[in-house]
């Protein structure tokens, strides 16, 4: 999103506030032009190995978004059966997709396996069950190489207190149970965290799969994850994918000569793809001065954007109405009924009300977390793609928030107020009339 002529705008020419005239706020908004060049630097980043790129599809779901990946030639990586269903929908073939669970049953695990799609055993109680039942099927076991690595405490998940993986000092173990059950382990995998900025990182954790590889002998494929630091503003610093595609391709390919098999290298990119592409755009409900502060209260919370709150998680803002205004300090707050703050002293182009703010890496992890917390409506989203901006999923309703509640018959008495049809429709007055009809059974 860059400024043109004075006025915000997408690729191929798409003015931001055009897009919220269409489609208001709040409101996601994805650029497909960035995730082909996110997807085209880490690809070409690589020399000389067979790299495979998954994307790790909880940063972003939408159909649209899986289909569009799909069609820049990626894989899919799913944490969920309803994600493996969600990629089958979306037309990858089921060996595109890896399945790397936590802490589910067999039973979820069987269930994938009826698709046929790639499975990823992160403990040794799974591992012994599906040993015993579907010796027969190939499966990837995931690495917890006891790495401490990422930007947040809460997504580090290669250490040695964290649930996921199976410990590379449990290796032995795992080597005597697909010995006695005769499975067939065709490839190993780690992940480390989120946020990691130096390659060495990577290729600490890849001496440590190379190691874990002994006593596997019929490996197709070793994945490294992902967890690739992406700009958060401007003079942050980012994984240099350049320089880790240059080491790696060289490391790799020394490795597959000792191991004595070209192997496929696999890295799983969620946030590097998406996230920049992402943007969350909001209107300015007020501008509240205190007598230490000005708050820019926006049509939106943590319902929708839980990062700042959840992580810490710096979002940049911008006023897209009044770029180029004069600058001053808000802090940048939502309408949650509790403590609900996107940004403090930020130094924004001045803001009125009405204005609209957009909060730039929106792409991963937002829309995911958003939720109908206060029983808000949770966004609209939309595409940017060739030139035009495409409605990708509605704007929810109050027939969404009833939608799966079932309601008891004998607490369901008559009321005198209207419904959410009437009040939509305008019956008696609309939403006034609605509101008139509250009041007098107040007062009855």
């Amino acid at each position: 999103m860059n400024i043109e002529n004075g006025s915000y705008h997408f690729s191929g020419g798409v003015n931001a506030l055009d897009v919220v005239k269409d489609y208001g706020c709040p409101l996601y908004i994805y650029d497909s032009a960035v995730i082909k060049q996110k997807y085209d630097q880490l690809v070409n980043a690589f020399d000389g190995v067979d790299l495979k790129v998954h994307y790790a599809c909880k940063a972003l779901t939408n159909i649209n978004v899986l289909r569009y990946i799909k069609n820049l030639g990626a894989g899919l990586d799913a944490v969920s059966i309803q994600e493996v269903k969600l990629a089958l929908k979306a037309g990858f073939a089921a060996d595109q997709i890896m399945y790397t669970p936590n802490c589910v049953g067999i039973n979820e695990i069987l269930e994938a396996v009826e698709l046929r799609v790639k499975i990823n055993i992160d403990n040794i109680s799974i591992l012994e069950q599906f040993g015993q039942l579907r010796p027969d099927y190939p499966v990837c076991i995931r690495v917890n190489p006891h790495i401490m690595a990422g930007a947040n405490a809460k997504t580090s998940v290669g250490h040695i207190d964290s649930k996921f993986g199976i410990s590379v000092y449990q290796l032995p173990l795992v080597q005597r149970i697909v010995k006695a059950t005769n499975m067939k382990v065709n490839g190993l995998h780690m992940h480390t965290g989120s946020g990691i900025m130096d390659a060495e990182v990577f290729l600490n954790g890849a001496e440590i799969l190379f190691r874990a590889t002994a006593g596997f002998e019929e490996l197709e494929f070793l994945d490294f994850g992902s967890g690739f630091k992406v700009s958060y503003k401007e003079g942050d610093i980012e994984t240099d994918i350049e320089e880790l595609g240059k080491k790696i391709s060289i490391r790799f390919k020394d490795f597959c000569e000792e191991y004595g098999r070209k192997l496929t290298l696999v890295f799983e990119p969620g946030k590097f793809l998406v996230s920049e592409a992402g943007y969350f755009l909001v209107k300015t409900n007020v501008v509240k001065q205190t007598t230490s502060t000005i708050f820019a209260g926006v049509d939106s919370g943590l319902n929708h954007l839980i990062r700042p709150m959840f992580y810490d998680a710096h979002h940049e803002i911008v006023n897209v109405t009044n770029p180029e205004g004069k600058s001053r300090i808000y802090n940048v707050v939502g309408y949650i009924c509790e403590t609900d703050t996107f940004g403090i002293n930020r130094r924004i182009s001045e803001i009125s009300e009405g204005d609209i703010l957009a909060f730039k890496n929106a792409g991963a992890y937002c829309w995911m977390m958003s939720s109908n917390y206060n029983s808000r409506y949770r966004p609209a989203e939309v595409m940017i793609l060739d030139g035009k901006a495409h409605l990708i999923r509605r704007r929810e309703s109050f027939e969404d928030i009833l939608n799966n509640q079932v309601e008891i018959n004998s607490l369901n008495k008559e009321s005198n107020l209207l419904s959410a049809p009437e009040m939509k429709s305008g019956k008696d007055g609309g939403l006034l009339g609605g509101l008139k009809k509250i009041k007098e059974t107040i007062s009855l």
